[in-house]
């Protein structure tokens, strides 16, 4: 390990510990902002563009946040976005009280700007694992989001309604809450110091990554497993309210998703390390795969509980498999580089998703979210397939002597 046993066990449950926190912040949002965002827009069709503008403002903020933790350090670079997101809940819950659409635009863009640096969480937990336990700590940091199935769901639910005439401000005002503890946490993390090797940020060193198959396969995957997670997810609330449930069976809906998405991060570190990240990120593209052959037969709730949990395991074998895969691509001078423009990649496809899945669902219904998913499960299967053949036909290659 990089650092001392117990060191290492401290600084990745406290790691966690910030995930939980970050991810019940998320779920709550998840639950709630196009329901927020139907209710403050004039055009309905506008119902997620908060949402959207949130993972916009993930995506442009990926690279800088990894480059500023490269500068700054992780336990400083994660309070500078905390700080963000505590600005961003507060102009959220003002935008509720003022029916302001447009600052609930602004105050959901500061919380997007968090989530990058919050993204860092996994890598950070590597880096205090070491090499030998890099997935299990990866996994385990993830994980922490099971606390966040719970919690996330059941604080929308009982804040809805606390402020009578202003529905979710109360929800969104305890996510102020959430960020400040996570500050704290943050300040018991004792990260060493890194040692970097000095490497210039250059075009060429982004066209470098790119050439690389174990970085695209790594990225693509991510990219397509989260991006196809989101897009169904963010539609999940607008379809249920279409067919007549009630805010309740909607949170839990989102409850058994995020459970699902979660809940597996206790064996998927075991798995990787057993079957390979490749295998992983195909079985997760086949999960994905099964939510839509479920979601497209019917809209009773079990449909939406069967098929979200599919979704929420096939997203967390794609994302921690192509997070694994991508710790293998690059050397210790590029990790500020590779890093960021993998969570680049990953959430400009998720910030395309957000922005376009209410307008889709308005326009043509749930049954076309589910089938747009298609032809992107099938490239992240074809893609670790592909990679999966390559390393083996290697390996069986004969080697020079």
């Amino acid at each position: 390990m990089n650092e001392t046993a117990p060191r290492a066990v401290r600084n990745v449950s406290l790691l966690a510990a910030c995930q939980a926190l970050m991810m019940t912040a998320s779920t709550l949002i998840v639950a709630t902002s196009a329901l927020v965002g139907l209710m403050l827009a004039d055009n309905k069709a506008l119902a997620t563009l908060p949402f959207g503008l949130m993972w916009l403002m993930t995506t442009l903020t990926s690279v800088p946040a990894a480059l500023w933790m490269r500068r700054v350090g992780r336990q400083a670079g994660l309070m500078t976005g905390v700080t963000a997101a505590v600005l961003g809940g507060s102009l959220c819950t003002l935008a509720i009280f003022q029916r302001r659409f447009d600052l609930f635009c602004a105050g959901s863009m500061l919380v997007g700007a968090f989530n990058a640096f919050g993204q860092q969480y996994r890598f950070a937990a590597a880096d205090a694992a070491g090499e030998t336990h890099r997935a299990r700590a990866i996994s385990l940091v993830v994980a922490g989001g099971v606390i966040a199935a719970f919690a996330g769901p059941n604080l929308a639910r009982v804040t809805r309604d606390l402020y009578p005439l202003d529905a979710f401000a109360g929800s969104y005002a305890a996510i102020i809450s959430l960020y400040i503890l996570s500050f704290v946490v943050l300040a018991f993390v004792r990260m060493p110091p890194a040692i970097i090797p000095t490497v210039r940020i250059t075009a060429a060193a982004f066209a470098l990554l790119m050439t690389r198959r174990r970085f695209l396969v790594a990225a693509a995957s991510a990219m397509l497993g989260y991006g196809v997670m989101n897009l169904v997810m963010t539609s999940t609330p607008l379809a249920m309210q279409n067919h007549g449930f009630q805010f309740g069976e909607t949170a839990s809906v989102i409850q058994w998703h995020v459970l699902a998405m979660f809940v597996p991060s206790f064996f998927t570190g075991y798995l990787i390390e057993r079957f390979g990240a490749l295998r992983i990120i195909m079985s997760g593209a086949l999960l994905q795969l099964g939510c839509v052959l479920v979601n497209l037969q019917g809209q009773e709730q079990w449909n939406f509980v069967a098929g979200l949990m599919l979704l929420g395991i096939g997203w967390n074998f794609l994302f921690l498999g192509g997070t694994t895969l991508l710790t293998t691509s690059y050397s210790g001078a590029e990790k500020a580089v590779a890093q960021g423009l993998n969570d680049f990649l990953v959430f400009a496809m998720v910030t395309m998703t957000a922005l376009g899945s209410g307008a889709l669902h308005h326009a043509f219904g749930w049954n076309a979210i589910n089938l747009v998913m298609v032809p992107f499960v099938v490239l992240a299967f074809g893609l670790g397939l592909w990679l999966h053949r390559q390393t083996m036909s290697n390996a069986k290659a004969p080697q020079p002597v």
